[in-house]
């Protein structure tokens, strides 16, 4: 699946950015906008809203996240549980590629790879980068990497998440 570039507008620039990013871009100056996105995210996506993590930073592809260790996210080993490293991380880099793509581009999870380093105990950051094709006119599948590191600065897991891109159903090409 290879994304056609002859004859096609760009759809990451000549359409109106991802709400999400809107959003960020409306409440995300200030600690108390920050909040209110964060809440408003987490209804939005109810599972990710699940372990409470909180946008720091939102731009052109990248987006670092923190989550707090808390009981409701913590495994029998007093640690913070893999499926919770894996929503940090997916989230991550769902984030990263909406700063990158339209509104109306459609983006799906079709295989995620994680790997877990270490212990992850304390406050994490999750950053994810996305780097989409220009032109979206096909089926395209992208990779997002996000990488989840402890207070210490210690790498605890890295993700690769594959998404598959599509334009709106009225834009494919024939």
């Amino acid at each position: 699946m290879v994304s056609k570039q002859q004859g096609h507008q760009n759809t990451n620039t000549s359409h109106k950015p991802h709400r999400v990013v809107t959003l960020w871009e409306k409440f995300g100056h200030s600690l108390i906008g920050r909040k209110t996105f964060n809440f408003m995210l987490g209804r939005i996506v109810p599972y990710s809203g699940s372990i409470k993590a909180e946008v720091i930073s939102l731009g052109d592809g990248e987006v670092r996240i923190s989550m707090k260790d808390r009981k409701a996210v913590r495994n029998h080993l007093k640690s913070i549980h893999a499926i919770a490293l894996a929503n940090l991380g997916e989230m991550a880099s769902g984030l990263a590629m909406f700063s990158k793509v339209s509104d109306d581009t459609r983006a799906i999870v079709v295989d995620l790879e994680i790997k877990y380093i270490k212990k992850a105990r304390g406050r994490l950051i999750a950053t994810g980068r996305a780097k989409p094709p220009e032109v979206i006119d096909a089926p395209t599948k992208s990779i997002v990497e996000a990488q989840i590191k402890d207070a210490e600065g210690d790498v605890v897991a890295t993700i690769k998440v594959h998404w598959l891109l599509s334009p709106p159903i009225d834009k494919i090409s024939p």
